[in-house]
């Protein structure tokens, strides 16, 4: 993906004053993304499970943008409660939402860990969580008439696939192959969400983005940290592009007048490792239609946060069912197979 024309920076992000942004995550990717967007004159709002994080991330914006308007929202996206009761806390406080950066994530935790609702904690935190928040957001982003939801997807989910037939991972847990499919299922649900808006007039834009290879704590930290690619991401850590670089795909898809609902967007160097925003490649599965729907409607059912006008409608023993799913058969009803 050789650009030619000036590289696309965080000095092409348009005035943002009068617009609302929603970011999960505190550190790394999301400050950036937080901090960039409070330069440009958005009211920001960074949710995030640490409220000592979430202080020192506003308090360093803060620090950078003078007059800044940024807070933090406490919502830990690995249990399902946390993150209705954060969703109606903004609906009460605000209007709208213009800009969700759905950015929050876990990689690779070298054992099997689960959320608070019984999820495969890479699936639960990185898709449902952001999949069920923004749900319960729907509402404000449907009352800014121009928002987008931007997805973080990963250059992990190239090789990846939805494991259907054990979709939490309860058979057989590898760490990368869980990841993977975590991160495929958030380019499936921004690809899918675009869909659906168009089809059902929600007005809103959903773009997904990926940040290469950058300089995180959930690089660093991953599984295998004293293994000889754990050395090397730990200690050559000027291989890897910085987070504000890595950011910049993120930025681009959320406020580029020329991002696409249902583009994807990734570094443009380096096999997308690094570099600056351009078109990414979209796995073939990501592509696969009927994958996406049926993703959609069981992300629906085992959440039990939905879409209007959705054809799957939970009912009040989705959440009962979920305790049955994923301790042991992890059958799916008929009609959403």
């Amino acid at each position: 993906m050789t650009q030619t024309h000036s590289p696309w920076t965080n000095a092409d992000i348009p005035p943002l004053q009068g617009r609302t942004a929603l970011i999960t995550g505190t550190g790394g990717l999301g400050f950036e993304t937080a901090l960039a967007l409070a330069q440009a004159g958005a009211t920001v709002v960074i949710a995030g499970r640490s409220p000592i994080k979430g202080a020192a991330a506003v308090a360093e914006i803060e620090r950078r943008v003078p007059h800044a308007s940024v807070s933090f929202e406490l919502m830990n996206l690995a249990s399902l409660g946390s993150v209705e009761r954060c969703a109606d806390r903004l609906k009460q406080s605000l209007d709208a939402v213009d800009l969700l950066i759905n950015n929050a994530a876990v990689m690779t935790p070298p054992d099997r860990c689960t959320t608070a609702d019984g999820f495969e904690l890479q699936l639960g935190t990185n898709h449902l969580g952001h999949f069920a928040f923004t749900a319960h957001l729907l509402p404000l982003l449907m009352n800014s008439g121009q928002a987008r939801v931007v997805s973080l997807s990963s250059v992990a989910a190239r090789d990846a696939r939805i494991h259907f037939d054990d979709l939490q991972f309860q058979r057989s847990y590898q760490p990368m192959a869980a990841y993977g499919q975590s991160k495929l299922a958030c380019l499936m649900f921004a690809l899918e969400m675009q869909r659906l808006s168009e089809e059902l007039g929600w007005g809103i834009r959903s773009v997904a983005a990926h940040p290469g290879i950058s300089r995180t704590e959930l690089l660093i930290n991953g599984a295998g940290r004293w293994s000889l690619a754990g050395m090397v991401r730990r200690f050559a850590w000027f291989l890897f592009q910085p987070a504000a670089q890595g950011a910049l795909p993120t930025l681009y898809a959320a406020t580029a007048s020329e991002a696409r609902g249902g583009g994807y967007y990734g570094p443009d160097r380096l096999s997308e490792t690094r570099g600056h925003p351009a078109p990414a490649r979209t796995p073939e599965a990501a592509l696969e239609a009927a994958a996406r729907r049926r993703l959609w409607a069981e992300s629906e059912w085992i959440t039990g946060a939905c879409f209007p006008s959705a054809k799957v409608q939970p009912t009040g023993t989705a959440r009962s069912w979920l305790a049955t799913a994923v301790a042991g058969s992890q059958t799916i009803p008929a009609s959403l197979q």
